[in-house]
């Protein structure tokens, strides 16, 4: 168990009852990588999470964070964490709350506390019942990151949050992946996942359906490009071009789909007036969405005819207990 990885499933299966909401999963995440779990709600994100947590146990398989398992004291004060639904203390203060999950980890400096608590713009003067959502998110992150945690295992964190902030906490997962860090990162938006993670597991109803590298998706990922010409477009010019699947043209402007690399188009273009090219290319996004187009949901029946979601109840502590 020592030799595992910092983040490790081994054959995790997990079931509630006559679901099964993770089925028979591995994944292992390395020092300085971001491993992004995708899948829609009921994919079996949170489920996987939850037993990497120590909040519900394996049916079948283990799980391991840094060697050992995240009910211990030992492990649990090198591991920041951010679930789904962040339940706080509402009679609290945000500094005081902060001040608590500091003294769990032997001490964190209060100037690390006041640069994150800044950086993400929180008043820790206010009690945590007369915050929003976002901000709630707010001091769930910060007290993940304070104290620069060697794994960390992150449930949607920009959840509720704005597209500037959402910024800000992706920069702060680069910096903790720079640092060495551990980092597993369930997101159902790829784009998000895709600006941070070294590679990507793609749940569907439970079973882990694609795993790969961003670098190697990109590869076989389709493109959307809009090639306009400083005339009409030169008839033919676009034939039978490597990796081109289709060409729609309209006067000067021609509307190519690539799939894979673009480097033969690239050379068939040369010389030939392209004065712009656009790209409308939705990238990974396909090659993601592909797993569910066909014919079911993504969270739809399983073959034994039972939904696979991920509000079951669960046989470990809330939320709210998760984040300390």
């Amino acid at each position: 168990m020592n030799d595992a990885p910092p983040i490790h499933v081994d054959g995790l299966t997990k079931r509630f009852g006559a679901l099964t909401a993770v089925d028979d999963l591995h994944l292992a995440v390395v020092p300085g990588e971001v491993y992004g779990l995708l899948g829609p709600n009921g994919a079996g994100k949170t489920t996987t999470i939850r037993a990497l947590m120590g909040f519900i146990g394996p049916s079948a398989g283990s799980v391991s964070l840094l060697g050992g398992h995240a009910r211990e004291l030992r492990i649990r004060q090198r591991v920041g964490y951010v679930g789904g639904d962040v339940l706080l203390d509402r009679g609290l203060r945000v500094d005081n709350l902060l001040s608590w999950y500091a003294s769990l980890r032997d001490g964190v400096s209060r100037a690390r506390i006041d640069e994150l608590c800044e950086h993400l713009e929180l008043d820790t003067s206010r009690k945590i019942g007369q915050l929003s959502t976002g901000n709630r998110q707010k001091v769930a992150i910060v007290q993940a990151f304070m104290h620069d945690p060697d794994v960390l295992i992150l449930d949607e964190p920009t959840a509720g949050l704005d597209p500037l902030l959402q910024r800000s906490v992706l920069r702060m997962v680069r910096e903790r992946r720079e640092a060495g860090t551990s980092i597993l990162y369930s997101s159902h938006t790829l784009p998000e996942v895709e600006q941070i993670a070294d590679r990507v597991g793609i749940l569907r109803n439970g079973i882990l359906v694609q795993e790969d590298t961003i670098e190697n998706l990109r590869d076989i990922a389709r493109q959307r490009l809009e090639l306009r010409f400083s005339g009409d477009v030169p008839g033919q010019v676009l034939d039978e071009v490597e990796g081109v699947s289709s060409v729609e043209v309209d006067g000067h402007t021609a509307h190519v789909v690539v799939d894979g690399s673009v480097a033969a188009l690239v050379d068939r273009l040369a010389g030939q007036g392209v004065e712009r090219i656009v790209s409308h290319d939705d990238d990974l996004e396909d090659i993601f969405f592909e797993y569910y187009q066909d014919g079911d949901s993504a969270d739809g029946a399983r073959d034994d005819g039972h939904r696979a979601t991920e509000t079951e109840p669960v046989d470990g502590p809330s939320s709210e207990e998760a984040a300390s």
